[in-house]
């Protein structure tokens, strides 16, 4: 089965694995998922993630985070697809639940947060939201 959007994939996996209460799911590896896992890691949805080599293009290994028992990501939702792309300038940047959410941008200066965004006054490719 060939992989059409890897990034939705990557998410569905953590959704699933969380919503099942895994200590760790498995994912294949891509420097975007990287980033996105190391964003999720600062802002604490995740516990940590770390990079298992094999003979292909490696696997990952996310450590998922609950808090008093519940899963700590409710919910990820992919805005910007393959067949979709939602791009937003820097006045038009969403907030997610009113700053209690997150938003992943892909912007010139790479994979940011919503308020990261703000502060350095780009806009992008709204990749997805995470709350």
């Amino acid at each position: 089965m060939a992989l059409t959007d890897p990034i939705a994939d990557a998410l569905t996996i953590i959704r699933n694995g969380s919503m099942v209460k895994k200590e760790s799911v498995d994912m294949p590896a891509s420097k975007i998922i990287k980033s996105i896992l190391e964003i999720l890691q600062k802002e604490e949805y995740i516990d940590t993630f770390k990079s298992i080599e094999d003979k292909k293009q490696g696997r990952l290994k996310v450590y998922l985070k609950y808090i008093s028992g519940k899963p700590a990501i409710i919910n990820l939702k992919r805005i910007s697809r393959p067949g979709l792309r939602v791009y937003v300038n820097k006045e038009e940047i969403p907030r997610v639940l009113r700053g209690k959410g997150l938003a992943i941008i892909s912007t010139s200066a790479g994979l940011v947060t919503d308020n990261q965004a703000r502060e350095k006054g780009v806009g992008g490719e709204v990749l997805m939201y995470i709350w």
